[in-house]
């Protein structure tokens, strides 16, 4: 802010868009496109939402020009941060918006997945409620499908409802091809090369559950493929059978079965 305050009042009413997606902390967000900003059905219910929301308004449009004190301007300008979140929500569900995080997210701009099975695979921000002021952006690996803090203590502050909880899943129903291959790794806890009982008895648990799945959603019509399963299908090409290289399939998990939980003391 003190970098953006030490300029002209031109300069302030002139690039407030520019200078908020290029700040430092701001590298979640994308540009929304004007258009979008000044059509009025976009930003429905959302003057009740933000405080001094004409003037933020004003400020994110490009267009304010109130002779305010500091106090009051430092209070539109914290009213023009949220209402541009509120508004960014809405927009990157969008065709436009989907193609400006699609852009961010091939090229890792919000970071990797930390889980070693995963691979360094990009991830995605994810809010846990679509009410502001109630849980900060998490990171959402459509690997592992698992979510993450930010590295970032910048990042980690950001509002969780200026992403939604929706975008992710929208992304790849919409780009169906990106849903990457999920896979059955997992570590296995040893000591001296032997597995631990309990872990292992987990592990063996969660296999069944998974198996059993996978057989009821293929009474549905719907197949789940697993990178293992791929890797399967490739060694049939050392014994001469025919190969062709087949398209990921996009249909998500029903469930996540690696979160269930069993009585070891049963």
């Amino acid at each position: 802010m003190e970098d953006f305050n030490s300029e002209t009042d031109s300069d302030y009413t002139s690039y407030w868009r520019d200078w908020f997606v290029s700040s430092r902390g701001n590298e979640y967000f994308c540009e929304i496109d004007e258009d979008y900003l000044t059509d009025r059905f976009n930003l429905t219910g959302l003057n009740t939402e933000v405080p001094y929301y004409q003037y933020a308004l004003d400020l994110v449009t490009d267009v304010f020009d109130l002779d305010a004190d500091d106090d009051l301007r430092e209070q539109i300008e914290k009213s023009a941060r949220h209402l541009y979140g509120l508004v960014h929500a809405r927009y990157i569900v969008t065709t436009r918006g989907l193609g400006k995080m699609l852009d961010k997210y091939k090229k890792s701009e919000f970071g990797k997945c930390p889980r070693v099975m995963c691979d360094g695979h990009p991830l995605l921000p994810v809010g846990q409620s679509d009410l502001p002021n109630m849980t900060t952006v998490k990171l959402y690996c459509p690997k592992c499908e698992d979510i993450y803090n930010p590295k970032s203590s910048r990042h980690a502050s950001i509002d969780g409802a200026y992403f939604g909880t929706s975008f992710h899943s929208i992304l790849f129903q919409v780009y169906p091809a990106l849903n990457p291959e999920k896979s059955v790794r997992r570590y296995e806890p040893r000591i001296y090369g032997f597995k631990v009982h309990a872990a292992a008895a987990l592990a063996r648990w969660q296999d069944n559950c998974r198996e059993d799945m996978k057989a009821r959603i293929g009474d549905f019509g719907l197949a789940q493929k697993f990178i293992e399963d791929s890797e399967s299908e490739d060694e049939g090409f050392e014994y001469g059978e025919e190969y062709s290289e087949q398209p990921a399939k996009t249909e998500k998990v029903l469930g996540d079965t690696a979160s269930g939980r069993m009585d070891l003391g049963k």
